[in-house]
């Protein structure tokens, strides 16, 4: 059966059967106020990915790799002016949840830097290995529904192609990474933190019959959380009033599984003593993306104007904020300042990077310690003061760097800054804001 529904999820009803299933949804959603869900770090052991024989510095290192990949990915396509609505790269963060009805269980990768929420679907015709949970098979759902093309999301993912009246996307890209396939509605039902489950009628999602060649084999695809009409944040709009948020715990050891958390509408409130707040900017040729603005960022008592010569000091919204990178990525001119202030505040053994040589800044650290200054991230109106360890990370038992790194391209704030922080979006009040937590599966 096709539907054409429009953004604020209104039904055209073809049977009366239909129209019994829009008021269902309708009456339903009302009484979804607000719900946590656990998030699982892809190197923790409950993740598909989990390789027990890596060592915590290979696991590192295989994350800052992924860092430096997505960062390529988001600046090839700024040059090429494509404004994609689905990140082909690793992200860090995974969350399960269930599709269809009878439910089936998958893992999504969490990415709020993409729009459109998509998973692989039977029948494949060249999708990548999928550990854990089956493929998709929209066939034995009794809840699964095909778009037709006059429907307004289907409009929003252009380029689209028409077959039998109903719509089909194509996500390419220049290194032949790609998704096709059909743009579907389906129930996705996410199980809390308190034991409910919380299924979320008619949300519109991509269903990929072709997927490749360079998506990360595990999980099922991804959820889409950004700032376009059709992430799922809007989507559920109605329900979680514009509010989310996540808190990111810092350390995932190969024998502890630690917790963190995403939650949706009033348990996503940040509030009480602590709390900074700053605006969230919207760039329309950039519209996935969350943009602060990021002042200045202090080294003990030297402030450093983050300034460069592609980003006018007047520009509102100079770089965004990205769950699924792990490093910071700051202007190249900018972090030759911060270079500069961060060595001449540091009286440790300087060192060259062990590993990847991407870290202009290491030091020898017989515990992977060091004793470093107060470094302090200023937005308009919010200081955010990070931890030794938000901005340090040892590359092995003797070495440890600053892990900020130069770029030519876009600025953004990596999730390792963001570690020990429930971060809340409001996407009604354009805010975001963050509270330093020391424990993130307590919230």
């Amino acid at each position: 059966m096709k539907i054409n529904r429009t953004k604020d999820f209104t039904l055209i009803p073809r049977l009366v059967l239909l129209s019994f299933f829009h008021l269902s949804l309708v009456c339903y959603r009302k009484s979804v106020n607000g719900f946590t869900v656990d998030l699982i770090h892809r190197d923790s052991p409950l993740s598909p990915f989990y390789n027990p024989s890596s060592t915590p510095s290979e696991r590192l290192q295989n994350a800052f790799h992924r860092s430096f990949s997505r960062a390529s990915f988001f600046n090839k396509n700024l040059v090429n002016a494509i404004q994609s609505s689905v990140t082909p790269t690793e992200g860090e963060f995974l969350m399960k949840i269930s599709i269809g009805t009878p439910p089936v269980d998958t893992f999504v990768t969490l990415d709020t830097g993409s729009d459109l929420t998509w998973i692989q679907c039977e029948p494949c015709v060249h999708c990548f290995a999928q550990l854990g949970t089956p493929i998709f098979d929209p066939k034995k759902s009794s809840t699964y529904f095909q778009v037709d093309c006059e429907n307004l999301y289907c409009q929003d993912l252009l380029p689209i192609t028409c077959i039998d009246d109903m719509c089909h996307y194509n996500a390419t890209y220049s290194d032949n990474t790609h998704s096709i396939g059909e743009l579907g509605i389906e129930t996705f039902t996410f199980t809390s933190t308190s034991g409910e489950n919380v299924p979320i009628l008619y949300t519109f999602f991509g269903c990929g019959h072709d997927n490749g060649d360079q998506f990360p084999v595990g999980t099922s695809g991804i959820i889409g959380l950004g700032r376009g009409d059709i992430s799922i944040v809007n989507q559920m709009n109605d329900e979680i009033k514009g509010k989310f948020s996540y808190c990111l715990a810092s350390s995932i050891p190969a024998h502890v599984n630690v917790t963190s958390r995403i939650s949706f509408g009033d348990s996503a409130v940040v509030s009480g003593r602590g709390v900074v707040s700053t605006p969230l900017i919207r760039r329309e040729s950039l519209k996935s993306f969350y943009f602060l603005t990021l002042e200045s960022i202090s080294v003990g008592d030297k402030n450093l104007p983050f300034i460069s010569s592609t980003i006018s000091s007047n520009d509102q919204g100079n770089i965004f904020i990205d769950s699924g990178n792990t490093l910071t990525h700051v202007p190249s001119d900018f972090y030759a300042s911060l270079e500069e202030a961060l060595v001449a505040s540091i009286s440790a053994p300087r060192i060259d990077d062990p590993t990847s040589g991407h870290f202009k800044v290491c030091y020898a650290s017989d515990l992977g310690t060091i004793n470093a200054p107060k470094i302090v991230a200023h937005f308009t109106n919010a200081d955010v003061e990070l931890s030794p360890a938000n901005v340090f990370k040892p590359m092995d038992t003797s070495v440890i760097c600053f892990a900020m790194v130069p770029t030519d391209g876009i600025p953004i704030y990596g999730n390792l800054a963001q570690m020990d922080f429930l971060i809340g979006y409001d996407l009604v009040a354009n805010q975001l804001s963050f509270l330093r937590t020391d424990d993130c599966s307590k919230l």
